[in-house]
This record gives structure tokens, C-alpha cells and sequence, in this order.
């Protein structure tokens, strides 16, 4: 028999960012040398199709390099809300106007000291609290002393879902072709719900659940909107020859993103 072990219990690596950002500020950056000149450097981390990564997803990390040595430039945290739906989602945009820059919006700034133009390479990972979900994006700018990047500043878009399972049958002593209920999260990666017919059109997904055993599909299940913003369920068949992991995963190759999440499952 296969028992499903607990949902819950997950290690978030953005703690430890989080307490970093606390200690030191927005971002961490080198030591100033003789002659530098302080620039500033804004950067802006939103999801595929959706807003910016915000706090209540852990936000996103962000890195800054020289790209020619390596050294470490700065370091911090994207902090902040989402930004404004309106301005994001639904209004037409200006070439050269500021969509994300406004109070309370998440960003990462922080001031290099540069005594010469810097080829800088900036990555960001995210969202912190969703290991599963986690994205990176990467870019590299030249830098030039005095010259600040502000606004919305550069601007990294990571694609994907945060697919959360939130519930499933234990399958200990279920008998084989028992169709078994399964209950899924699925968000854009700024934590936005999705809904039929809503701003994030749920209708364009496909979400399945799938059992898996030693790497393959042995069944699989579509995923309904169950009722309730984000929340998608359905029921699939246990296979005779049992499963490894439970998967669910969301897909929208129309709109550049996908997600999963999966829990491995026990045999007794």
C-alpha cells in the first residue's frame, strides 16, 4: 500500500534573504573606491503576463555582478506590492512611460560606486516562498558613472505558474482504479488568482494531475475550476501498478507559462 505524507511542511530559502534584506537594507553593495562615483541602479522583477513579484510571494532575490571579473556589486531583495492592475494590465502603454513605478511598488534599488563604464551582468530568482515555482531571469547592462537607471528601471520577467497541491486522498489501502480526489492551486508567479473568464482567463489552461512511477505518466486526470478563485480540482484513477509521486501540472503555451508541483508518494 502508498500513503501521501503531509502537503505542508516546505523550507523557504527566502527566510534567509528575508533576514538579510532586514539587516542590510534594499540591496548590499561594495565598498566605494577612491574616485567612484556613486549611480544609482533600479530593477523591477514581474511575472509573465501579470504583475510584479511582491511580498506576499516572498519576492524575488536579486544579484549584480561585474561582468568582466565577477565581483559582487550589490545584493537584496525585491520589496513591495504588486503595482497598480489598472496601469499594468489594462491600459494601453506609452513608449518611455513608467508603468511600474509607483509608492509602495516592489523594487530593488541600490547605489554602485563605479569609477569607470562597468559591463554589469543582473539576474533574479523568484518567488522565494515557492521553491517549486522558482524562475530565474538574466540580463547584462553597461553602466556608466553618474548615470542613473531609475524609473522603472530595468525590468526581468519570469515566466511560469506557483501550482500548489492542497489536498489529496491518502491512498493508503486504496484499491487500484479508485478514483481519487486531488485539490490545486494555481496562481500567476506574482501570486494573481486565476478564474474562468477573469483577468487571468483560467479558461486558457490546462491543468492535469498525474500519477507517476519510476519517471513516467501511468495516469493522468484533467483539473476543473472548483468554485473557488485559484482552486482547481478533479478526481484520477489509481493504476494497478501503483505510483512514485503525485503531480500536478499547469500549462499555457500560449502565454509562455508553466508550473508544477508534485509530492512523492510512500509504499508500505
Amino acid at each position: 500500500m502508498i500513503s501521501f505524507p503531509s502537503l505542508f511542511p516546505r523550507c523557504y530559502r527566502g527566510i534567509a534573504l528575508l533576514l538579510c534584506a532586514a539587516a542590510f537594507g534594499a540591496g548590499v553593495a561594495q565598498a566605494a573606491e577612491p574616485g567612484a562615483v556613486p549611480t544609482r541602479l533600479t530593477v523591477r522583477v514581474v511575472a509573465q503576463d501579470a504583475k510584479l513579484i511582491q511580498d506576499a510571494v516572498g519576492g524575488a532575490s536579486i544579484t549584480v555582478r561585474d561582468l568582466e571579473s565577477g565581483e559582487l556589486l550589490a545584493q537584496g531583495l525585491q520589496r513591495g506590492d504588486s503595482g497598480s492592475t489598472d496601469k499594468i494590465m489594462r491600459r494601453a502603454h506609452v513608449r518611455g512611460e513608467n508603468i511600474y513605478d509607483l509608492p509602495g511598488a516592489a523594487v530593488f534599488s541600490t547605489t554602485l560606486a563605479l569609477t569607470q563604464p562597468t559591463r554589469v551582468e543582473i539576474i533574479a530568482e523568484g518567488p522565494l516562498d515557492y521553491p517549486q515555482a522558482m524562475q530565474s531571469a538574466s540580463t547584462t547592462l553597461l553602466m556608466v558613472p553618474g548615470k542613473d537607471v531609475a524609473g522603472d528601471g530595468v525590468v526581468l520577467t519570469l515566466h511560469g505558474f506557483i501550482v500548489e497541491l492542497l489536498a489529496a486522498a491518502d491512498l493508503a489501502g486504496a484499491a487500484p482504479g479508485a478514483g481519487l480526489p486531488v485539490e490545486a492551486q494555481v496562481r500567476m508567479m506574482c501570486g494573481c488568482p486565476t478564474e474562468p473568464g477573469g483577468l487571468w482567463d483560467s479558461n486558457r489552461y490546462e491543468i492535469q494531475a498525474q500519477f507517476i512511477r519510476d519517471g513516467v505518466v501511468v495516469a493522468r486526470a484533467p483539473l476543473d475550476y472548483a468554485g473557488r478563485r485559484s482552486t482547481f480540482a478533479g478526481r484520477i484513477r489509481l493504476p494497478a501498478e501503483g505510483a512514485d509521486l503525485l503531480r500536478v501540472v499547469a500549462s499555457d503555451p500560449g502565454g509562455v507559462n508553466f508550473g508544477m508541483d508534485e509530492v512523492r508518494l510512500k509504499a508500505q
